[in-house]
């Protein structure tokens, strides 16, 4: 390794200088990353990472990478996103993610606003975005491939192959033995590291201008809240453009030293999970939400020898669940029959899933259902969650060691505070702390002005020192009388249902009661009808069947024993349709974009609070062949008893 053998962890200050260390204490003797392509796991040591990195950074050095110049990833989170990020920071470059399902306005307006002079991609497809409006702009030089699949007909003087690059970094290694370990001694911790984009739920997106300094501290907050060691696996589920994946996988991962595991493609996710068998894995809310959806669904639609089975374990199981939530042990009989339990049904859920081994399962981003986490608890998975935002990473999570209670987002992180204001805007501070925004000084001294992060979400601190999360402050929806509400509450508990995917709270001020817009999992109903012989042909169709309103509407039932009088929903629909990103009704990240939904049904709302029965829905469906054509549903409108 020559030179790299010389720095200590003393030094470490940057990213790059951790990958250097890791480099040189590990070499050829560990592995740093799984990858599954083609079927079959490939693995990189630690130097494999080091080398490609290099070669890398040395290439786009060569093509004209300056210092402070910012480069733009679009593409899953395989090897090559890490590999261009530490690359990029190794050379002082600023890095930022673009999601693999945005859309080329979306896409451009992210390149356009942080002023990105190169794109990196992954795919035939994402190359077709990017190319769509990358001649538009003169200030992005080349964009670079890293998949060869469709890409042997393209000529396009912007395009230039991963491997290229890398051949153009080893000509220049060739030139210059010192050049890339003399780039990483020049960056310090207050560099610009990343623009980590915000989601956009209240409008555009935002680049948080964060440096070395702020995401190591992340990823240390993250550590002290998961200890987790060099020997653990982990499962990069989501692209680093994802801040969570930024602060465990990117940074915690690589100060740990652990394995990152990448999955084949999205779809195989799950499989390959099971195959990996975590110690570690992050996962939205919704996918957790998912996860127990399919898992209940399974059990609603099995044998009747094994529903037996269920029917015996499950109430042992959230008993016992219940006990720790509240901090309890439990007695030596529930112990017992807890481990029968275990044995003969938790363990082989568990299996099904790759959860045999996890010590630590976090939910990061929109809050977790306290139902989900009580039920991935009773079948014996550490669930916990974390809170974190795009400008200050880690914020809470749940410690191990620590009771942890259903209804809060944990303890406060170690490194971090945490004050409520009167209004109970939830404002924190740490070392991680974001510099600003990227080229927008007032909402930059709007959210972090006097040196606290304002983070516009609503909640308290309880008497444990745990975290309760309440809702937007701009989200509390009222009704009338003044009765104020946090809708994301409600819509967790909701969720939780195996045949709803997602759900908007609705309310106002002029409005006498809480009502609620559904849509349904198609899958898990598709099952159930499939299962109980009910015809149908289309979402569209099947979600205005009265089974599945029955279906619906029963869990609602549920969930409203549970809640407050002024809480409770009185009307729902099942929309005909799923909340999709491409149509501006989710982020990126799945979170609802409320205003705009709120606009965009408007009529239906309206509906919902008259007297109506039904409401008559024109849409319009675009095919794959572009073809258009306009679809009438009726749409019912449910009261719940």
């Amino acid at each position: 390794m020559g030179k790299l053998d010389k720095y200590t962890a003393t030094e470490l200050d940057s990213l790059p200088k951790w990958l250097r260390h890791n480099a040189a204490k590990y070499g050829n003797n560990k592995v740093a990353m799984y990858y599954k392509h083609k079927g079959i796991w490939k693995s990189y040591t630690w130097q494999d990472c080091y080398q490609h990195c290099k070669y890398f950074g040395l290439g786009l050095l060569k093509l004209g990478l300056n210092r402070g110049d910012k480069v733009a990833v679009i593409g899953d989170n395989d090897p090559n996103w890490y590999w261009a990020e530490y690359a990029v920071q190794a050379i002082g470059g600023i890095i930022l993610g673009i999601f693999v399902d945005a859309l080329p306005a979306e896409a451009k307006f992210i390149i356009e606003n942080s002023e990105s002079t190169y794109i990196i991609a992954k795919d035939q497809e994402q190359v077709d975005k990017v190319l769509n409006f990358a001649h538009q702009l003169p200030q992005v030089n080349k964009i670079v491939y890293w998949e060869h699949i469709g890409m042997w007909n393209y000529e396009d003087p912007l395009l230039i192959s991963w491997e290229e690059v890398e051949e153009l970094g080893k000509q220049s290694e060739q030139a210059n033995p010192d050049l890339f370990e003399t780039n990483i001694d020049m960056a310090n911790e207050n560099d610009y590291a990343a623009f980590l984009y915000t989601s956009g739920t209240g409008g555009l997106p935002k680049g948080a201008i964060h440096t070395h300094k702020t995401i190591i501290a992340c990823g240390k907050s993250v550590q002290s809240i998961f200890p987790w060691s060099n020997t653990d696996n982990y499962v990069s589920a989501y692209s680093p453009g994802y801040i969570a994946e930024q602060m465990i996988g990117v940074s915690g991962g690589l100060m740990v030293a652990a394995h990152i595991n990448f999955p084949e493609k999205p779809d195989t996710l799950n499989e390959n999970i099971r195959e990996v068998a975590p110690e570690f894995l992050m996962f939205t809310g919704r996918m957790w939400e998912s996860l127990a959806s399919m898992v209940i669904s399974g059990m609603l639609n099995t044998t009747k020898l094994k529903k037996v089975f269920y029917d015996f374990a499950l109430p042992i199981g959230y008993k016992k669940a219940d006990l720790e939530l509240m901090g309890k042990k439990p007695n030596l009989l529930l112990r017992i029959l807890y481990l029968i339990a275990h044995s003969v049904v938790f363990h082989q859920i568990k299996d099904r899933l790759g959860l045999v081994h996890l010590r630590y399962g976090v939910s990061a981003g929109a809050p977790l259902s306290p139902d989900c986490l009580r039920f991935f608890r009773a079948i014996g998975v550490p669930m916990g969650q974390a809170l974190g935002f795009s400008e200050l990473i880690a914020a809470s999570g749940h410690l191990i060691g620590d009771p942890p209670d259903s209804e809060t987002l944990g303890r406060v992180a170690p490194m971090c505070e945490v004050r409520i204001t009167d209004t109970n805007e939830i404002l924190v501070r740490s070392d991680g702390l974001f510099i600003g925004y990227y080229k927008d000084p007032e909402a930059t001294n709007k959210a972090r002005g006097d040196g606290w992060f304002h983070s516009g979400d609503a909640g308290t601190v309880n008497e444990r020192g745990q975290l309760v999360f309440w809702d937007r402050v701009t989200d509390l929806l009222e009704i009338r009388g003044g009765f104020k509400f946090p809708p994301q509450y409600i819509e967790g508990k909701l969720k939780f249902s195996p045949y709803i995917l997602d759900v908007m709270v609705i309310g106002g001020s002029d409005r006498d009661f809480v009502a609620a817009i559904i849509t349904i999992d198609f899958d898990v109903c598709c099952s159930w009808a499939e299962t109980h012989r009910i015809a149908y042909t289309t979402f569209n169709e099947l979600s205005q069947k009265q089974q599945i309103i029955d279906l619906v509407s029963n869990d609602i039932k549920r969930v409203n024993r549970v809640l407050s009088i002024e809480q409770r929903v009185k009307r729902f629909i099942n929309l005909n349709k799923s909340f999709d990103a491409d149509d501006a009704e989710l982020t990126r990240t799945r979170k609802l974009r409320r205003k705009y939904i709120v606009e965009k049904y408007s009529k239906i709302i309206d509906a919902i609070y008259s007297s109506q029965g039904e409401y008559v829905m024109d849409t319009s469906v675009t095919y794959a062949d572009g073809s258009n054509k306009e679809v009438r549903t009726n749409i019912k409108i449910t009261d719940v008893d």
